[in-house]
C-alpha cells in the first residue's frame, strides 16, 4: 500500500522519513520542516507505506519533489 490509510495511521507509533533522490540537495531546515510538515498531515504526502512493529505500525513516507513543492506553496 502506498497511500494514506487513516484506519492504519491511527495505530501509528514510529514515524520515518525517506527522501527520493530527485530531491536533490535541502538544507537540514529545510529537510525537518518537510518532514514535520508531512508526518503532521500524511494525507497530503504522494507515497505513505506503514510496516508493521511490535507496538502498532511505523508510518514512513516517501518525500518527493511534487511533495516539497505542493508544501512550499501552501506556506505562501
Amino acid at each position: 500500500m502506498d497511500k494514506f490509510d487513516p484506519r492504519v495511521d491511527s495505530l501509528v507509533m514510529e514515524t520515518r522519513t525517506v527522501w527520493d533522490k530527485s530531491v536533490g540537495n535541502l538544507t537540514d531546515e529545510d529537510r525537518r520542516w518537510v518532514a514535520r510538515s508531512l508526518h503532521q498531515q500524511p494525507q497530503l504526502a504522494a507515497k505513505v507505506s506503514y510496516e508493521r512493529t511490535h507496538t502498532g505500525f511505523a508510518r514512513v513516507i516517501h518525500v518527493t519533489v511534487e511533495d516539497i513543492q505542493r508544501l512550499y506553496l501552501a506556506k505562501t
